[in-house]
């Protein structure tokens, strides 16, 4: 799984760079949503094919949200230490790690604080969605299906649901799903919390 992600983007960027007219760009938004509700759409039927996978969940209870806390608080922790080491204020850092791989939003979010903040998180939330596409399926195997939620962050509803459905099971999907849900809601709170500390 890990090799045809990566020649998908290496086919994408050789096609980008070699072959596609510029005017293809205009168009690329449309193609990306296209893509990604098919993605969705056949992830719902797979999970809906499953009919117990709802019962166990329900059975969980309030356990579900204690995954996407502990993605939120070791996202921000894990962030907030690397910029300590690399001589950044903590609430800054901090804030780059709370968008989760949220890389529009989170940039966005940042842009009034610093153009220069903006930028890096940008760059380090669209890092942590590459490489949660490369590690998921390996997590899944040598890890666990549970762990294999957390390198996506606020993605795990989107972009990452197809790669955590097809490296775990059903019931794992629908925690992806519900876990994403919840790092996608909390993105445009905590982060102007934390740099406002």
């Amino acid at each position: 799984m890990t090799g045809k992600i990566l020649g998908a983007v290496a086919a994408g960027v050789a096609l980008g760079f070699f072959l596609l007219p510029g005017w293809v760009l205009d168009y690329t938004d449309l193609i990306i949503d296209i893509g990604l509700m098919l993605l969705l759409f056949f992830v719902g039927i797979d999970i809906g094919m499953n009919r117990s996978v709802f019962g166990r969940i329900r059975n969980m209870g309030l356990k579900i949200i204690l995954l996407p806390i502990m993605i939120i608080v070791g996202s921000i922790l894990g962030a907030a230490i690397a910029g300590v080491l690399l001589g950044m204020p903590f609430n800054e850092s901090g804030a780059v790690g709370a968008g989760l791989g949220w890389y529009t939003l989170s940039s966005i979010l940042m842009a009034n604080y610093s153009n220069e903040l903006s930028t890096l998180a940008f760059i380090a939330n669209v890092v942590r969605e590459v490489m949660a596409f490369i590690i998921i399926p390996l997590v899944a195997k040598k890890i666990g299906f549970l762990e294999a939620i957390s390198p996506a962050g606020a993605t795990a509803m989107d972009t990452g649901l197809p790669i955590i459905s097809r490296a775990t099971d059903s019931e794992t999907a629908i925690l992806a799903f519900i876990t994403g849900a919840i790092c996608t809601f909390s993105v445009p709170i905590i982060v102007p919390l934390i740099l406002n500390l």
